[in-house]
């Protein structure tokens, strides 16, 4: 059995401006960064989210088959964590390239980190960084100072790139 590596930021002690750098910079290479909430969270906008999710998920160790487009509905959107403001996209023009989603948990009082991925062709400059910093900001102003997130110990890129942005292993 796989022992995940599981990662807590504390989120009153983020420095936002520390990575400020990676957003401009992918914002002046053309990235628009949007929420699921801003594009109305509607059907189209869900099946795209589901295909630029299972596309970035693939290269997640041992993931195994993704959801169907039903299965993904049911269990990541139309639960009670769900948020469209959490849901961050990345667009280059038409094309969705990147995605962050992060669900709410005030029954367990955390944030989750569910997924921040890019398409293959776009890695390597600096959009995780960039979606986690405004999904960071999106927990800030919900309320929230922790942000959880689960890696498999093989996803080294993921988890360094946590580490990186101040993430340490979760206690509790």
């Amino acid at each position: 059995m796989t022992e995940w590596v599981k990662l807590e930021l504390d989120i009153d002690r983020f420095d936002d401006a520390r990575f400020e750098p990676y957003l401009r910079r992918a914002q002046s290479a053309g990235t628009r960064f949007t929420t699921m909430a801003a594009l109305d969270d509607a059907p189209e906008q869900r099946r795209a989210l589901y295909h630029l999710n299972k596309a970035c998920s693939a290269d997640i160790p041992d993931r195994g088959p993704f959801y169907t487009y039903d299965e993904y509905v049911a269990q990541r959107i139309d639960v009670a964590t769900f948020n469209p403001n959490g849901v961050i996209v990345a667009t280059l023009g038409a094309d969705w390239i990147a995605m962050s989603a992060t669900s709410l948990h005030p029954d367990q009082q955390f944030a989750f980190s569910e997924m921040t991925g890019v398409l293959a062709p776009h890695r390597g400059k600096g959009l995780s960084l960039a979606l986690k910093l405004l999904a960071i900001q999106f927990v800030r102003s919900s309320g929230y100072r922790r942000l959880v997130a689960f890696h498999h110990p093989r996803n080294e890129t993921a988890i360094a790139m946590n580490r990186r942005l101040g993430f340490v292993d979760q206690v509790r």
